[in-house]
């Protein structure tokens, strides 16, 4: 099979949540891969919906609260990713997030990849998880290049809701590869099993797609390990990405993080104007343009 010229031969699937702890600390190794893939893959994002209509209330919300947050503190004790100094709830429910970013999709790539950075950042960062349409909607307000009015009615749409039912019932539908996963990552990414008896996705998890097969990489995982399942499919496609200046690494990114900032930039830090908020580890570097529509963008720019 031949892919027709405009559209790559191969395509990247990331079987993720907006607010998953997991997928959140990957987002490096995943901003370095989509890098290295550049204009090379399509990337499609499939919305697995960790937090479904169907789970059963806490019996007690504040002590589940209390042992969420310390699941999320023993995560990104892994991934160095920043968390919340507080967590105020557990998400109710992850439909309205991933609406928000399926529609926020329709908008151009760039747009979605801005607006699904945003709903993580308010669970991680604010410990306030956009766990309503209305919250949801809050949160991306002022994402360049978004057309905020065409987002709300792309989420409330059938349309929309559709795309997110089907990729909810695709990350229901896991390869064999990912039911017994050998490895020595603290989160290996076997396949979870469901209410009804079947499975779903760990997330992240990676599915590298070709016409000649897939390769499947769940987890916690290097990039390394990605390029590598890559490269097995289609040798010599992935490019080694050159990092950024870091000024222009945050012009670019509009956010990064300290692991972000050691992946994918070189220079002196932090640079002129950059705004730095303060979570339970490590901070958020924020652009001052994005700071200035960011709901945690409070902080003062640093440098002259």
């Amino acid at each position: 099979m031949t892919a027709p010229p405009d559209r790559p031969a191969v395509e990247v699937v990331e079987y993720t949540d907006p607010l998953c702890p997991w997928s959140w600390g990957s987002e490096p190794v995943f901003r370095r891969l989509r890098a290295a893939l550049a204009g090379r893959a399509r990337w499609r994002r499939v919305y697995c919906v960790l937090f479904d209509h169907d789970d059963d209330p806490a019996p007690d919300p504040a002590a589940e609260t209390a042992w969420y947050a310390r699941y999320v503190e023993d995560i990104s004790g892994h991934t160095h990713a920043p968390r919340a100094v507080r967590l105020s709830r557990v998400a109710a429910s992850s439909w309205p997030s991933s609406l928000v970013a399926k529609a926020a999709e329709r908008q151009g790539a760039e747009v979605g990849a801005r607006v699904l950075r945003r709903l993580r950042e308010t669970v991680f960062v604010l410990g306030e998880p956009a766990d309503t349409l209305a919250l949801a909607l809050a949160a991306v307000r002022g994402v360049p290049g978004l057309d905020g009015e065409r987002l709300a009615g792309d989420a409330a749409s059938d349309a929309v809701l559709e795309e997110v039912r089907a990729d909810r019932a695709e990350a229901r539908r896991p390869v064999r590869e990912v039911l017994s996963v050998r490895g020595g990552s603290p989160h290996p990414g076997t396949a979870k099993e469901t209410l009804d008896g079947g499975f779903r996705y760990a997330l992240p998890t990676l599915l590298v797609r070709t016409a000649a097969g897939h390769r499947a990489v769940p987890g916690w995982r290097t990039y390394e390990e990605y390029a590598s399942a890559v490269e097995e499919l289609c040798p010599g496609l992935p490019r080694a990405p050159a990092t950024l200046p870091a000024a222009e690494a945050l012009a670019r990114y509009r956010s990064l993080t300290d692991p972000e900032r050691g992946l994918l930039t070189h220079g002196p830090w932090p640079v002129a104007g950059a705004v730095r908020v303060a979570t339970g580890n490590g901070p958020l570097w924020l652009h001052a343009e994005e700071a200035a529509a960011h709901p945690a963008g409070g902080g003062a720019p640093v440098g002259p």
